[in-house]
C-alpha cells in the first residue's frame, strides 16, 4: 500500500507542474501566432500624427483639436476619418449609438467641411428611434438619409460617405 500512495502523491505534485508548462507553451504558440498574422495582414494607410511642440497639430492632415471641436485625421486620397459620434437615440432615449464615418471627397479634403458634417449627423442621430434602423432595411434608409445631408451639405463636394462601425446599445 505504500508504493501507491507514493505514486499518487508525486501524481499529484506533477499536476500543477504540468498545467503551468501546458499554459505556458499555449501562450506562446498563441502569441507566435497572432504574431505572424499580424505581419501577413496590411496594415491601413496610417494617419500621420506630427505636433508642434506646443502641441498644436501640424500641416500634415490632421484638425486641430480644440474646444468642442473634433478632430479629424485625413487619409491619402482625401478620404477624412471623423471623429467618432457617439450619442443617444430619440427613442427609447436610454440607448445609445456610436457610428464612425469617413468621407471621400472629389478634391482635396475640406476639414471645416467635415467637422460641419461632423455636427450635423450628429444632430441628425439624436432624432433618429431605435425603430427606425432595426434589421436590414433600417441601416438603408439610415445610410441613405446621411448620404442626402451630406451631399445637401458639401453641395457635392464628397463623393461618397463610408460607414466603418455602428454599434448600438
Amino acid at each position: 500500500m505504500d508504493d501507491t500512495q507514493g505514486t499518487e502523491g508525486s501524481a499529484k505534485k506533477k499536476s500543477p507542474m504540468m498545467l503551468i508548462a501546458g499554459v505556458a507553451v499555449l501562450t506562446l504558440i498563441g502569441g507566435g501566432g497572432g504574431w505572424v498574422l499580424g505581419g501577413m495582414i496590411a496594415p491601413a494607410a496610417p494617419v500621420e500624427e506630427h505636433a508642434t511642440a506646443e502641441g498644436q497639430a501640424g500641416d500634415h492632415g490632421e484638425g486641430k483639436e480644440e474646444e468642442g471641436i473634433p478632430k479629424i485625421a485625413t487619409e491619402a486620397n482625401g478620404v477624412v476619418l471623423l471623429d467618432p459620434i457617439t450619442t443617444n437615440l430619440a427613442y427609447p432615449s436610454d440607448s445609445w449609438i456610436r457610428l464612425e464615418v469617413a468621407l471621400a471627397f472629389k478634391g482635396p479634403a475640406e476639414l471645416p467641411l467635415a467637422e460641419e458634417i461632423h455636427q450635423d449627423i450628429l444632430a441628425y442621430m439624436r432624432t433618429v428611434s431605435l425603430q427606425q434602423i432595426e434589421g436590414p432595411r433600417g441601416f438603408q434608409y439610415l445610410r441613405d438619409d446621411i448620404k442626402e445631408r451630406v451631399d445637401l451639405r458639401s453641395q457635392g463636394k464628397v463623393s461618397k460617405v463610408m460607414f466603418r462601425t455602428m454599434v448600438i446599445e
